[in-house]
């Protein structure tokens, strides 16, 4: 039995398959494997696959020549994937720590890591320094992940902004959260000589206007799981937690609020000689 990895994932929860299922824009993902570079016939390996939704994804790019392996630490999420996404030729999903090497995987002409390494603060950096062994000669490794993580909104009453950005030191304390992961990808590939480095700065969250199902959903479970976890952060708020809730999810329901957060996608060709 492989040993379970050692991290306390800050959003786990029985329904956090569906919740990466429900929110993931296959269009987006697309838009995304092209900007990396993705092409038909690649093999690609999918890190923190979650739900497997953004697996399937990357599979389609790659065609029948190609072959998606999604692999992650938790068993719940790999046998909903593997429910909803597996059975076919060209995609497998696989327990893994990414923390540690995975030689027995082989070697990839692509590494795709999205919404991973901001779970993992303190281990970000080796992460990085692993995977690039599971890279052919001239393979790429892509580093996708937000900046200031969910903290963008307007209006927010300054006490509830301060409660916010408590609620994420909170986590990263607690939980090895990282809401500024996006803006330290380049220099883990430059750190490392990665070759052709290249980075893009998207929307990933742009809300305004009348609110989504989907972003309502998925912000109230990210809310509700997150914040449950560091209640003692809104002991003095009005209300306290509950209160804190039922404030937030009011302006962002009103179609006059503005929410955003950049994603950073930074992409480098395996360097010539790795260092130590």
């Amino acid at each position: 039995m492989v040993d379970k990895i050692k991290n306390d994932y800050l959003m786990e929860h029985p329904d956090e398959a569906v919740r990466l299922d429900i929110k993931t824009d296959p269009g987006a993902v697309r838009e995304q494997a092209l900007l990396c570079g993705i092409s038909p016939g690649a093999r690609v390996l999918d890190v923190g696959c979650g739900s497997g939704r953004t697996s399937s994804i990357l599979h389609e790019i790659v065609g029948p020549c190609g072959e998606v392996i999604g692999v992650d630490y938790s068993e719940s999420r790999l046998d909903y994937a593997r429910q909803h996404f597996g059975g076919k030729p060209g995609i497998s999903f696989h327990f893994a720590d990414f923390t540690r090497p995975m030689e027995d995987l082989g070697q990839f002409d692509y590494i795709w890591v999205r919404f991973v390494l901001e779970y993992f603060l303190n281990e970000a950096k080796d992460i990085v320094i692993n995977l690039t062994d599971n890279l052919k000669p001239n393979g790429r490794l892509c580093l996708l992940d937000l900046d200031h993580n969910s903290l963008n909104h307007y209006p927010l009453p300054e006490e509830m902004e301060e409660k916010l950005y408590a609620a994420f030191v909170s986590s990263a304390e607690q939980f090895n959260f990282d809401p500024y992961a996006g803006r330290k990808l380049y220099s883990y590939l430059y750190d490392q000589k990665y070759r052709d480095i290249r980075v893009e700065i998207v929307a990933h969250h742009l809300i305004y206007g009348e609110l989504r199902p989907q972003d309502e959903y998925n912000w109230t479970r990210k809310f509700f799981v997150s914040a449950s976890k560091y209640q003692n952060v809104f002991i003095d708020y009005p209300g306290e937690i509950n209160g804190f809730f039922r404030d937030f999810h009011r302006i962002f329901s009103d179609p006059r609020r503005f929410t955003y957060t950049p994603m950073i996608i930074c992409s480098g060709t395996k360097p010539a000689e790795q260092i130590e």
